[in-house]
Order: structure tokens, then sequence, then C-alpha cells
């Protein structure tokens, strides 16, 4: 079991950009593949993007495709999901997952941090 924790969101005006954050304080991260997941109020979780442990593989959700860019620094232990131009439907939590290996059908992911809340106002 791998402890997550994410970090970086925030209450922002809509247009801004946000980079969150998830490491795996006490552990080496870089073998494990991430991904990124998403859910507002009222509203199933969503696949925001996902890497692969090298990096050298990304993949995004259909409508994340544009705003949303995943990156992972090993040498840091940390995997980012940066967003731009941030909406009012982008209030979410945001959650990081990790499973060591290849990157996971959809949320089929061993570990889950606790997320972190990001709130984008008009």
């Amino acid at each position: 079991q791998v402890h997550l924790v994410e970090s970086g969101g925030g209450s922002v005006q809509a247009g801004d950009s946000l980079r969150l954050s998830c490491t795996a304080p006490g552990r080496t991260f870089s073998r494990y593949a991430v991904g990124w997941f998403r859910q507002a109020p009222g509203k199933e979780r969503e696949f925001v993007a996902a890497i692969n442990w090298r990096g050298d593989f990304t993949h995004y959700g259909d409508s994340m495709k544009g705003r949303f860019t995943i990156s992972r620094d090993n040498a840091k232990d940390t995997v980012y999901l940066e967003i731009l131009s941030l909406k009012p439907e982008d209030t979410a939590v945001y959650y990081c997952a990790a499973d060591l290996g290849a990157v996971p059908e959809g949320d089929n992911y061993d570990n889950w941090g606790q997320g972190t809340q990001v709130t984008v106002s008009s």
C-alpha cells in the first residue's frame, strides 16, 4: 500500500491555471503508473489523465485534451497535473492514484490519495 498526498488545489478565478502535485512521502514513486481523477458534487468520478512510470506515455480523458497536462519528475518522486484556463465546471475534488507497473485500465488502481479541492469561480 502506498500513501499518496495531493496538493496544489485551491479557490481560483475562471481563466486561472493550477498545477496539482501528487507525492508518496517516504516511498520511491518512480516505478508507479499514476492517474488523476476528479469528482464533482453529485457526479461520478471522472478520469482526467494517466502517465506511465517512465513518463513517456500519457493518456487523457476525451474531454480533458488540450487544457490538462500530466507530467512527472521521478527525481522528485512527484507527478503533476497542470490545468490551464480553468472553468467553473472544473470544480471538483482531484485525486491521484498509483499502481505498480503499467497504466491500469479505467480506475483499477491499488492506491488512492485523499484528494485536493479545486474550486473555480466565474
